[in-house]
């Protein structure tokens, strides 16, 4: 009676603490099928238990963030200030920077060391995805302007070269939407305070002596053939510029001067320098990678975004 007794508890499933592995040990194998366990692996798997028990009970420290310098934003040992104008540049064009929430975290971005360069009544960055009447009066009115621009290349946007000088009103302020392809167009064609019907502005055209009605477009692209300079960060086409450089370029030509755009992509210039030092790769543009041959990742099986690399492919604007 006391061998079977001795059996049935030996065939009994011994029970688990919370937390411990199904996976099968040589052990709890040999419990199950009523093998003898020694006395010192027991005793083995008790202490582990009880060492991984106390591991919950240890106080978690929060990951403490490098501080950042005040007016570049960058970590204070890599720090960019070196490379900025000692003083902000005097420019009469106010810029207002349309943020997408998703740029504001990303370490290795441009609207900080643009921001840091200019005077702060100048430089204005609105963070959202959706803005309307209601919720920005501020930018509704900027919008509404005669000389407002937005710059955001496309069917109806005119050269903006060309545009200063047949205008009737010079541009005071100029919007540019900063985030990836995509999220730019998800903000301009989603948000109709940057689409207001075209404003009519009356002029004297005194070829025929008489007063005509002009249609003045708000939407502007820039047609430059210098290249980006941010080289650490992927583009679409060889003929993408980051925010920091649209800007720089757009101010150039709105303030005609050449100074504005050499000051402000100094910084960006170091940036990159920087990173290359430190690991980072030059990132070539996916359209130069699609035509080379070396895109690494598989072509897409959705039909919107293998037309896309199609376009891409044949150097066609999308």
């Amino acid at each position: 009676m006391e061998s079977q007794k001795e059996a049935r508890i030996l065939q009994e499933p011994v029970a688990r603490p919370p937390g411990a592995s199904r996976s099968q040990t040589p052990n709890a194998k040999e419990r199950q099928e009523g093998g003898p366990v020694p006395a010192a692996a027991a005793l083995g798997a008790e202490a582990d238990d009880d060492s991984a028990d106390g591991l919950w009970e240890l106080p978690v420290e929060p990951a403490k963030r490098r501080p950042e310098c005040s007016r570049c934003s960058r970590p204070q040992k890599v720090c960019l200030c070196p490379f900025l104008p000692a003083h902000p540049l005097h420019i009469s064009t106010h810029l207002y920077i349309i943020q997408h929430p998703a740029e504001e975290n990303k370490v290795l971005r441009t609207v900080p060391l643009l921001a840091a360069c200019l005077p702060q009544d100048k430089c204005k960055v609105k963070i959202g995805r959706r803005f309307s009447e209601e919720r920005d009066p501020e930018l509704s009115t900027v919008c509404r302007k005669s000389g407002t621009l937005i710059l955001y290349p496309g069917a109806e946007a005119a050269n903006l070269e060309e545009f200063i000088l047949d205008s009737p009103v010079y541009p005071s302020t100029i919007i540019i939407i900063d985030g990836t392809w995509s999220q730019a167009k998800d903000i301009f064609y989603k948000n109709s305070l940057f689409r207001h019907p075209k404003q009519q502005e009356d002029f004297h055209l005194q070829a025929r002596k008489r007063t005509l009605t002009r249609t003045v477009t708000m939407q502007v692209q820039l047609k430059t053939s210098i290249s980006s300079q941010y080289v650490i960060r992927m583009q679409p086409t060889n003929r993408c510029l980051s925010t920091l450089e649209c800007a720089a370029v757009a101010l150039s030509i709105l303030e005609k001067n050449n100074y504005i755009q050499e000051t402000l992509l100094r910084p960006l210039q170091a940036l990159c320098s920087f990173q290359l030092q430190h690991g980072a790769q030059i990132r070539l543009s996916k359209e130069h990678l699609l035509k080379n041959g070396l895109y690494p990742k598989p072509m897409p099986k959705n039909k919107r975004k293998l037309r896309k690399m199609e376009l891409l492919m044949n150097s066609v604007k999308i």
